[in-house]
């Protein structure tokens, strides 16, 4: 979307300003007049080679605790406080403002201003679920089952199923319709199975949570209780039916792709072809199902469990989705369970950043143009451009002087690195929100309406060419990531802030290992990890490596997985190598080739000390910068389970333990707990 040039003095009302972004330096001199941000930040009681996560952290980390409405904090929180204050006072500025109906000032303002208007939702109480709750009492039939769910799924609510539509993985010129498993309101399948104490206790709470949301639905207690045992049986079945972390990340076996008329088949009783018409799907022909165990105990559950089953359940999936827009009395009690039980959190974080987390849900590209307009300027964008193009041209080097790889299959990986499309800062066009009505009547209906027009945006690239232009992260996003289909490295604007240190301060080496490495070289990596080396230079799904370096491929990444099983994190609580195992290469060699990348600065090969530190030793200081984040056991405890990267203190760990010049430039060596001998440390890229 284009703003109209009537709304720029506004825009520029509040600018972005006050984060500063590192920029690649020439010289790599800190400013004498601040403190150096690195040595600032150790904890010289630590040995850097016991563990470096607390020796290059640990003083931040004293100085600043989790705090009590959070349930982790780290230099991403730092980050997201500075764009919460800047977005809090453009919505501030949008709600007090005569704005143009329809204009994107009058909707940030209204949902900001329905959003903070606590009075006005409490005493709506429920009533904006009225009409929902209403229809799914009211069913009657499978049929009516179906519809209630394919009605649910336009709102946003996970109902049962998880259609979707998304690039075809071994045809990504095509968009396809997909259907993933899904339906479940604990975070995923093992919370419903495993049995060690926390997991139980977290099961036990799950129940009474569910007691008391029908409770404030209006149910009696023995009617509450007994649609909670509903809810947990339908749920575990479907758990039971649904596949463990790891399994998800295998892309040939979460790929079963047949005609619409083959989902009758894999469901008997359940006819698909009217109920994805009900969904506005009705034109799909074929689809790609990623669990197809999954939706046939979906369908048996559908012609088998009774009805009663199936309305507690849907009301249930209903008030859970919307509880955060609701009265004090629905919000609260879904924070207890949800914020304070699975991860920690003592108490809610303040209403208005809440508000500008949903806007940012509901209509984030809007927010992203105010963001980039004087917060990441062209300039900033051309220098982490350069950057990337220096990393990139690491990796080539990587590449070609691999010992493990044959010729032909070196030429195929090169092909595919040149062309990955590389994404930084901000898009070049933005999402057009005109069609989205924005009110002040009900911040609940804000959110369903914002649902809609996601869910419509999505289903409406059903049989259209793929955009490779669209971004799937705002630039205010502390995230990046890497999209096999397109073959593509997204590195959003917010990803480069450093808090606290201006440009003219940061130095190549903060650079070259907090933007380089755990950024630019990670998301280049995982083009190459155990899944993306699956997907070709266009992005198909096909197998481009010869029989022989593909089983050495892998031999080096069953390595990495046995490094990482044997990471005791909480408790008895141990890394899942197998599906971290991804991230945890993207890991190592984003360090590996950024380090190299580094080595050709004048800042490296002049070899001159800042703060009392080598360029080699603040280059791996700048890596463990980005991931300066701590968190409470329940939040870590929870990550073990559902998270496909490592907790943050063995992102750091880990992969230094298997670098040589990490032991050089902190004298690593045997006796010191992170040492590993040669023959142990593993080499991938």
């Amino acid at each position: 979307m284009t703003f109209s040039p009537s709304l720029r003095p506004w825009l520029l009302a509040a600018p972005l300003l006050g984060l500063a972004f590192g920029a690649c330096q020439s010289g790599g001199t800190s400013a004498s007049n601040q403190p150096d941000l690195l040595t600032a930040n150790l904890d010289t009681t630590v040995r850097p080679g016991d563990d470096f996560y607390s020796y290059a952290n640990g003083t931040w980390f004293k100085q600043h605790p989790i705090p009590a409405s959070e349930s982790n904090w780290g230099i991403g929180k730092e980050v997201q406080n500075e764009i919460y204050a800047r977005l809090r006072k453009l919505n501030e500025e949008a709600a007090g403002a005569k704005a143009t109906p329809g204009s994107v000032q009058q909707k940030i303002g209204d949902f900001w201003a329905a959003g903070m208007d606590s009075t006005g939702i409490n005493k709506q109480g429920v009533a904006p679920l009225k009409a929902e709750l209403a229809r799914i009492q009211a069913m009657q039939s499978l049929a009516d089952v179906q519809a209630a769910i394919a009605h649910l799924q336009t709102m946003g609510v996970n109902a049962l199923i998880g259609p979707y539509v998304g690039q075809d993985a071994k045809n990504s010129e095509k968009m396809a319709l997909q259907l993933w498993q899904s339906g479940l309101g604990l975070p995923n399948r093992d919370y419903y199975f495993n049995k060690d104490a926390r997991t139980k206790n977290i099961r036990q709470e799950y129940s009474n949570h569910l007691v008391k949301m029908f409770t404030l639905l209006g149910q009696d207690a023995a009617t509450a209780q007994a649609s909670a045992g509903r809810v947990v049986q339908l749920e575990t079945k479907l758990a039971a039916s649904s596949r463990k972390l790891e399994a998800l990340r295998d892309p040939y076996a979460n790929y079963n792709k047949m005609a619409v008329s083959g989902l009758d088949k894999l469901t008997p009783g359940v006819s698909w072809k009217p109920w994805l018409a009900q969904m506005e799907l009705g034109r799909a022909d074929t689809v790609i199902v990623g669990q197809p165990e999954f939706y046939r105990e979906a369908g048996r559950l559908l012609t088998s469990a009774p009805l009663d089953d199936w309305k507690a359940y849907l009301q249930w999936q209903l008030v859970h989705a919307f509880a955060p827009t609701l009265s004090q009395d629905f919000d609260n009690e879904n924070f207890r369970f949800y914020g304070t039980i699975l991860q920690g959190a003592k108490q809610q974080r303040p209403r208005w950043k809440r508000v500008l987390d949903a806007e940012e849900n509901a209509m984030g590209e809007a927010l992203g143009q105010l963001f980039v307009k004087e917060y990441f300027t062209p300039e900033t964008k051309a220098r982490y451009e350069k950057l990337t193009e220096n990393v990139v041209a690491s990796f080539r080097d990587h590449i070609n002087a691999l010992d493990w790889m044959s010729d032909s299959t070196k030429q195929k990986a090169l092909v595919k690195l040149a062309k990955i499309t590389r994404k930084v800062g901000y898009p070049d066009k933005w999402k057009d929100y005109s069609s989205l009505q924005i009110d002040r009547s009900s911040y609940a209906q804000n959110v369903m309406r914002a649902n809609l027009w996601a869910y419509r945006y999505n289903i409406n690239k059903l049989g259209k060419p793929v955009d490779r232009t669209e971004w799937g992260m705002t630039p205010q996003t502390y995230n990046a990531y890497y999209n096999p289909s397109n073959n593509e490295i997204v590195l959003p604007a917010a990803i480069f802030a450093i808090p606290g240190l201006m440009d003219a301060n940061a130095d190549d080496a903060i650079i070259y290992g907090y933007a380089g490495a755990s950024t630019i070289g990670h998301e280049l990596t995982h083009g190459f990890d155990d899944e993306g080396s699956q997907f070709d230079d266009k992005g198909n799904l096909r197998n481009w490596w010869t029989k022989k370096d593909r089983q050495l491929f892998q031999q080096r990444v069953n390595g990495i997985v046995r490094q990482f099983n044997d990471y005791t994190v909480l408790d008895s609580l141990h890394i899942n190598g197998k599906a971290t195992a991804g991230e945890n290469i993207a890991d190592l060699g984003g360090i590996v080739i950024a380090l190299d990348a580094f080595k050709k600065t004048e800042q490296y090969k002049k070899g001159e000390k800042i703060g009392g530190l080598t360029p080699l030793q603040r280059y791996f200081l700048g890596y463990a910068l980005g991931w300066q984040t701590t968190q409470r056991d329940e939040r870590l405890a929870q990550a073990i389970l559902t998270d496909v990267h490592s907790p943050a203190q063995f992102r750091i760990n880990g992969p230094f333990a298997d670098v040589p010049e990490f032991y050089e430039a902190f004298g690593v060596k045997p006796g010191d707990k992170l040492y590993r001998p040669d023959s142990a440390r593993v080499k991938i890229w």
